[in-house]
């Protein structure tokens, strides 16, 4: 089974991008979603991002989100610190998802934001890259996270540039609104089923 790596920048539209590889019926690990997980469920990044953020970063089981992205959002050795918890657990989370697929599956997507800033797109066979616009990507963030548009920008000087991200990939997706997503999802679909 291949493995298909699926990254963009914030705002991009991944998810989306995701969402149409799954309506094909190609399993999607989450990698953000996962990594919420492990957060709030794994005793051991637990303990380590309260060893390193402090007590405040938990309300009951549950993260902090708020208080965490606050803290390592304006620190970039505390992201590091936090990515070096958060992403070998996914990672292992990961490898048990993809042992109970199907045994016939010909690939699988792992849709991850920062795939190449935490080297997971050295497991994977192929990497798809979603880019679009950056002033549709900031009003797109803005709008979902509700948040102001120079927080999303520092977010967004944080990441990988896409046109970096887009170089390093097999196949870019754009989803600036001038082509259909579904036509290309289909085409690399269509690849990567060839192969």
């Amino acid at each position: 089974m291949k493995v298909i790596g699926l990254t963009g920048g914030i705002g991009s539209g991944k998810s989306t991008v995701a969402k149409v590889f799954a309506s094909l019926s190609v399993p999607v690990f989450y990698a953000d979603q996962f990594g919420k997980k492990v957060l709030d469920s794994d005793p051991k990044v637990k303990s380590a991002v309260i060893e390193f953020l402090g007590v405040e970063s938990y309300k009951g089981d549950a993260a902090n989100r708020k208080f965490i992205a606050q803290k390592v959002f304006s620190n970039d050795d505390l992201l590091q610190s936090l990515n070096a918890i958060v992403h070998p657990a996914v990672g292992r989370a990961f490898t048990d998802w993809k042992k109970n697929l199907p045994s016939d599956t010909r690939y699988c997507i792992r849709e991850a934001a920062i795939l190449f800033e935490s080297d997971s797109h050295k497991d994977c066979d192929k990497v798809i890259c979603v880019v679009s616009d950056d002033e549709l990507r900031i009003s797109r963030v803005m709008h979902r996270d509700k948040v102001s548009r120079a927080e999303v920008e520092d977010r967004i000087i944080k990441q990988m540039p896409q046109t970096e991200k887009a170089d390093r990939s097999d196949f870019v997706i754009d989803n600036s609104g001038n082509r259909s997503i579904i036509q290309q999802v289909l085409a690399i679909h269509v690849s990567l089923n060839a192969k």
